[in-house]
């Protein structure tokens, strides 16, 4: 399996160093680049400290919200062996389930790696869980990363279909979630949903 690269037209106007998904040039890259510097120089979003704190610091700063968009910042929580989190630029939407990604820091340290696939695997599609491009298995990585959201380099409030209600659901106690209609079953539901889940 090769990795799902795409050149988009900013690379191509911009050149090799530049940022995928945004107009910033990205600085020759020292011999080691940490997801952080990095996904702040290609979205212009200005936050600064641990990946992790990324998601929280965001909250009244800049728009956040559950659906992909070229140049926002996906916030991955720490999980497993990463304590820190991680975070990532969209540098394309490909559908409704994958995303390109730019990024530094991943699959090799200090590493930038410019458009490899972000696969959505969550349940009710709604990028809650991820699965990223890792060069060295040369494929898509067998973990499911639990993400936060995406945070716009926009002001709160300015921008629509971010993704707001799931968002909003997804952060409620689980005790005062309204009932959710049982999935149908049949041609008409989720099925590649359905078999990311495991549930086909």
């Amino acid at each position: 399996m090769t990795p799902a690269v795409a050149r988009t037209a900013l690379d191509d106007a911009l050149g090799n160093d530049a940022a995928a998904g945004s107009a910033l040039t990205v600085p020759k890259a020292p011999g080691h680049l940490e997801c952080v510097p990095y996904a702040r120089t290609t979205s212009g979003i200005q936050i600064y400290g641990d990946a992790h704190t990324w998601w929280g610091q965001a909250k009244g700063r800049y728009a956040t919200g559950r659906m992909p968009k070229v140049g926002a910042v996906m916030a991955i929580r720490p999980y497993n062996n990463s304590r820190l989190g991680h975070v990532a630029t969209v540098s394309k939407v490909l559908d409704s389930r994958t995303i390109l990604l730019s990024h530094a820091n991943w699959s090799v340290p200090g590493k930038v790696e410019r458009n490899v696939t972000a696969l959505d695997v969550s349940p009710d599609n709604d990028w809650s869980q991820v699965r990223i491009w890792y060069a060295p298995i040369h494929g898509l990585g067998t973990t499911h990363w639990p993400v936060s959201g995406f945070i716009y380099n926009a002001k709160p409030g300015t921008m629509r279909g971010l993704g707001e209600t799931r968002l909003a659901q997804a952060a409620q106690p689980a005790g005062k979630l309204a009932a959710k209609p049982a999935a149908r079953k049949g041609r008409h539901s989720d099925p590649i949903g359905a078999i990311i889940a495991g549930t086909y």
